[in-house]
């Protein structure tokens, strides 16, 4: 399955992540743009991490995401698809022609649109799918391991919380500038 996909060329992960090794908790006062440091750096680290893991499991970034969300959603256009993985319309259609020559998924029509393609998962892509996301889980599932559950419970609340409001001010963006609410 590999050599179908632009891969981008790695750098060693030590480097990337030397800046993150220095990330030390203090009683200091936690500042805005300190704590953005924080989440910018953990979330390169995170990504590079998850990133690694995908691409162990033989698939390039953009296949792995059309398997998962076909697995997981079923049969979608690639449209839909685009939308969950959020890719550019031509690397998606790209990433589902080379799922297609792999034998991993079929264009299908559909009886309410017939100018619409249904993407759908093959019994091969199934299996590639399940083994490819359960490696995949199972990488992140040992990287998160280090928080305790209540930990994992507030983490998960906080950048909720954060994001929701990110995007809601991005959201309101359009009417003018509101920086301090």
């Amino acid at each position: 399955m590999t050599g179908y996909c632009h891969r981008r060329q790695k750098s060693p992960l030590s480097y990337k992540l030397r800046n993150v090794k220095h990330m030390k908790t203090t009683d200091k006062q936690i500042t805005a743009p300190r704590l953005w440091q924080v989440i910018a750096r953990s979330h390169h680290a995170l990504r590079l991490l998850a990133e690694r893991s995908i691409v162990n499991t033989g698939l390039c970034l953009s296949d792995f995401g059309a398997l998962e969300a076909l697995l997981h959603k079923g049969p979608l256009t690639i449209t839909e698809i685009q939308g969950k993985v959020m890719l550019a319309s031509g690397s998606m259609t790209a990433a589902i022609d080379r799922l297609e020559k792999m034998g991993l998924v079929v264009r299908k029509s559909t009886a309410k649109d017939r100018r619409a393609r249904v993407i759908q998962l093959t019994s091969e892509g199934k299996r590639v799918a399940i083994t490819s996301f359960e490696k995949h889980s199972d990488d992140l599932e040992g990287l998160i391991s280090v928080l305790s559950e209540t930990e994992k419970r507030e983490l998960y609340r906080s950048l909720k919380k954060l994001g929701l409001l990110a995007a809601e001010r991005l959201d309101g963006a359009s009417a003018g500038p509101k920086m301090n609410r």
